[in-house]
């Protein structure tokens, strides 16, 4: 599954793990994950991350 880096400081969000902390389960594709969640790290939005090349 496609991993997502944070625009704004560099998180990488792995669908493997998830992030479970915030409601989102290990196994969630990024384009499954709340439109509500934000980065643990920073609190930027979905809209504020790319895809990891």
């Amino acid at each position: 599954m496609q991993k997502y880096v944070c625009n704004t400081c560099g998180y990488v969000y792995d669908p493997a793990k998830g992030d479970p902390d915030n409601g989102v389960i290990p196994h969630t594709p990024f384009d499954q994950v709340p439109d509500s969640w934000v980065c643990p790290e920073c609190g930027a939005g979905k809209d504020d991350f790319s895809p990891v090349a």
